[in-house]
């Protein structure tokens, strides 16, 4: 078992050597620097790199986590993801390039006029902070295990990490980055093919042995035929091409690192071979989970739980997050520990620091007008603290709440990515002018009627939606922006509308 010194001197070796990339990355740095990277990033950089931040905390924890429930049919939802990124490459990237885009909401700007840009770019800002701030969560919970810590200690723990996230981003930004999620994905990766490795080793059968014993406890299924329930094949795979699209392609935290490579053609080969590697690394975690169970199971160990509350009732289950912590710490020996805290370290690290760059380029360029500022040095640093704040306050609502993460992220997505899904595929695909004032009203009623109808279906009809509230949602919105056009139109003083 590793000794709460050891875990420290790992993770500020590991600290030390993302300040000395950006040092090394922030040298020359102009203003561009910090939301571009000048455009001259490697695209084989930074496809590799974007893996460490597609993963993050909640694929290294929560996806071998959910393999007791749900085996593999969440590979089903990264099918769909593939698929969806093959509208990024061919249609997304093109535009983004074209139109020499900084932040990419500008789209909507030039498309549908004031209203709708600011109402995507808002809508951004809302889906990234949440979903960052659970990701952080999630790497908090870890450290808790770790060390030992209350729930008590999570505001103080959240404070640290982005201190010294900030330490090596402020500067340079996003040319940083791609360099340090080139780092951050390798530990990622090499933590969780090292805890495969151990696990084989210990219970010392081949892969085709363990195919068989996941089998048979139910572990290795893939395609769920249950059209009922959340995790059916054609709700996995229709939601996973949207959320791709949406989450990745109209996402300014993933889009932005595509958009330092010199060219769209670098560009475009960037997301295709990450396309590809991000499935294949996904459910090398999927694996890792079934191994985790088959070890815990033939060596009856038991596992941590928790208590949920539901309909009033009270029932103990397994704490699917802290599984991989907890049997690495103390069942799977030195080397699997430190490779463990490493991974954590980078899947903590990789997921919240860009984040927190694309949440104050979006903010900086969609609302503060940084580009026009001459003190634009001064709010771009207040933006990016004000974030980092925002991230503690969204850490500290959901510390007690019982769902896995990785279900908790991508439920919230579907709500607030829908709107922003919406204007762009209506702006991509058809030629409608919409009633630009009306935009925000239309976008903010869309999720609360998603969610009623999720509600509805889910308790008269027993139907969960799942991840496809991404789809009803985008659905909605697109409806009551029709609509809008038939109410009566007016002109906002100073603001681009035409009707």
């Amino acid at each position: 078992m590793l000794s709460t010194t050891t875990i420290v001197l790992l993770l500020a070796a590991y600290f030390a050597v993302l300040l000395l990339v950006a040092y090394f990355t922030s040298r020359n740095a102009n203003k561009e620097t910090f939301f571009t990277g000048n455009r001259q990033s490697p695209w084989f950089i930074v496809s590799f790199g974007m893996i460490g931040a597609a993963l993050s905390a909640v694929t290294f924890v929560s996806i071998p986590g959910s393999v007791a429930s749900k085996g593999f049919y969440t590979a089903q939802f990264f099918v769909g993801n593939m698929l969806g990124y093959l509208f990024i490459t061919f249609v997304l990237i093109p535009l983004y390039y074209r139109m020499r885009l900084v932040s990419i909401y500008e789209y909507l700007n030039s498309r549908f006029g004031w209203f709708s840009y600011k109402t995507g770019s808002f809508y951004f800002i809302v889906s990234q902070s949440f979903g960052a701030g659970l990701r952080m969560l999630l790497a908090i919970k870890i450290l808790q295990v770790l060390f030992g810590l209350e729930s008590s200690d999570t505001w103080w723990l959240a404070i640290v990490f982005l201190m010294l996230i900030f330490l090596y981003t402020y500067k340079a930004g996003i040319k940083t980055i791609v360099w340090t999620d080139l780092l951050q994905t390798s530990f990622l990766l090499l933590a969780a093919l090292s805890i495969v490795v151990v696990i084989f080793s210990s219970l010392n059968i081949s892969v085709a042995e363990a195919i068989d014993l996941g089998q048979e406890r139910g572990y290795w299924k893939w395609i769920d035929t249950d059209p009922k329930s959340g995790s059916y094949i054609w709700k996995q795979i229709l939601s996973g091409i949207l959320i791709a699209m949406a989450m990745m392609g109209l996402d300014q935290n993933m889009m932005q690192k595509s958009l330092t490579c010199k060219n769209v053609r670098e560009a475009q080969k960037n997301t295709l071979v990450f396309s590809f590697s991000v499935a294949i690394a996904q459910i090398l975690f999927l694996f890792l989970g079934m191994m985790l169970y088959l070890y815990a199971d033939l060596n009856q160990i038991g596992l941590p739980t928790k208590e949920v509350v539901q309909n009033g009732i009270t029932t103990t289950v397994t704490a699917t997050d802290k599984v991989l912590p907890y049997l690495t710490i103390n069942h799977f020996g030195l080397f699997a520990g430190a490779m463990f805290v490493l991974g954590t370290a980078a899947a903590a690290f990789s997921s919240v620091d860009s984040a927190l760059t694309a949440l104050t380029t979006s903010f900086s360029y969609d609302f503060l007008n940084l580009q026009k500022r001459k003190n634009a040095n001064t709010l771009r640093i207040i933006t990016h603290i004000g974030f980092s704040i925002l991230m503690v306050i969204i850490i500290l609502i959901f510390q007690r709440s019982s769902d896995n993460v990785f279900d908790l992220i991508f439920k919230l997505a579907g709500y607030t990515y829908a709107p922003l899904l919406a204007l762009f595929l209506v702006g991509i695909f058809t030629k409608i002018r919409l009633n630009d004032p009306l935009v925000p009203i239309a976008c903010i009623l869309a999720p609360a009627l998603a969610w009623l109808l999720n509600q509805y279906l889910l308790t008269q009809h027993s139907f969960d939606i799942g991840f496809l509230t991404i789809f009803t949602g985008c659905i909605i919105t697109i409806l009551l922006l029709l609509l809008s056009k038939l109410m009566p139109t007016f002109h906002v003083k100073n603001k681009t509308w035409t009707k």
